[in-house]
């Protein structure tokens, strides 16, 4: 596959990816409302330390391979 094949095939697959995170965060966002919910300050911690630590493992899986792809190994000069 050439690389501007994988660079389009990312950018779809990323941002259906991306958008569908942010609607479902959009959804429990909706859970926010006392009127109809009952939670507490614990519970919000959680679920956003939860989240968090997600997010945060996402992005060290991007960081360490573009970092893995990036590291020159050792080549004598010609």
């Amino acid at each position: 596959m050439e690389n501007t094949e994988k660079r389009e095939r990312f950018k779809k697959v990323a941002s259906n990816r991306v958008q569908r995170i942010i609607d479902t965060l959009n959804l429990l966002k909706n859970c926010s409302n006392r009127s109809n919910y009952e939670y507490y300050a614990d519970d919000v911690e959680l679920m956003f330390s939860s989240i968090n630590k997600s997010l945060k493992d996402a992005k060290a899986a991007f960081v360490n391979e573009l970092e893995r792809t990036e590291k020159k190994g050792f080549t004598f000069n010609k």
